[in-house]
């Protein structure tokens, strides 16, 4: 081998300029990205602003022209909406009947959820893996199949139509994937910290209140969101277990759609304020959301 083939071969070889799709991705990592996520966040928001544009204007108005005129007519502005939805005494109890039923079957399926959680994690009894995979079973199972017996159950024990039924059926089929998800998470939680604290004499009470649950705080968090807008947001258990007493905010707007049709100045607030406590809910624990949804991923 002659010397230049020696220096040829041990030369390294030459590095490529970055490609077009490597400076095309660098790029849309900085203003371009952002510019795309805020036009997707606006589209994202343009139903909510049209539904609140919707409700800050009269009758008259919306049935002239779309809510997009708000912007060249800001005059169209008016609280009218809203003061005669706090007026209307269905909407208003409906309201409150929706805060019933949701925080209890919230809370219910948080707690208990919690508890069998831990206990399917740590816990050793008899049975345990089996009655794990009922649990994972019920998760298959739909609601509509359990209408009619529930119904009638609740009928026997005098509970149908009433706030109570509403939240107990909320809170029988939240379970399975509340069980399933906090025991996943639970289970992931070292051995050691369990075993540190019952050298030191804590029982399983002990341990769960101030060992699990501090640990557990983002994936109870994002079930707490999970349940908390499934049953908000809910019509169909309430159309079938809910009577006009006890009926949430979702089916007031849905009778009001079908007794009057085209009363939108009642319509148009109560349906922004149905939206927008959900959201409100989201956004006030969207950080133990992201950090609950990223541990279970990761896990």
């Amino acid at each position: 081998m002659t010397s230049v083939d020696t220096a040829t071969a041990g030369a390294a070889p030459a590095r490529r300029g970055p490609t077009l799709a490597s400076r095309l991705a660098s790029r849309a990592g900085g203003g371009v990205l952002r510019v795309a996520l805020v036009v997707i966040a606006l589209f994202w928001l343009m139903p909510t602003i049209g539904l609140l544009l919707s409700s800050l204007r009269s009758n008259t108005d919306i049935a002239a022209s779309g809510w997009w005129k708000v912007l060249t007519a800001p005059s169209q502005l008016t609280v009218a909406n809203f003061r005669a939805l706090l007026s209307n005494g269905t909407i208003t109890h409906s309201l409150l009947n929706t805060l019933y039923i949701t925080v209890p079957a919230t809370v219910l399926v948080v707690v208990i959820g919690a508890l069998a959680g831990y206990a399917f994690a740590w816990l050793d009894f008899r049975g345990r893996d089996w009655w794990f995979l009922t649990v994972v079973g019920l998760l298959v199972v739909p609601v509509q199949i359990a209408l009619i017996p529930v119904a009638r159950l609740f009928g026997d024990i005098g509970i149908f139509g009433s706030i109570t039924g509403v939240v107990l059926f909320h809170t029988a089929f939240g379970l399975p994937f509340a069980i399933f998800l906090l025991r996943n998470f639970f289970a992931e939680i070292p051995r050691e910290l369990l075993e540190a604290a019952r050298l030191d004499g804590a029982g399983e009470i002990r341990i769960f209140t101030t060992v699990i649950m501090p640990l557990g705080g983002p994936a109870i968090a994002s079930l707490g969101i999970f349940q908390f807008l499934w049953v908000w947001n809910d019509m169909l258990v309430a159309l079938i277990f809910a009577n006009s007493d006890s009926a949430p905010i979702t089916v007031a707007l849905q009778q009001q759609v079908r007794q009057f049709g085209n009363n939108i100045d009642v319509l148009a607030p109560g349906a922004f304020v149905s939206m927008v406590v959900p959201l409100v809910v989201f956004f006030a624990f969207q950080r133990q959301f992201v950090s609950g949804v990223m541990a279970g991923a990761v896990k």
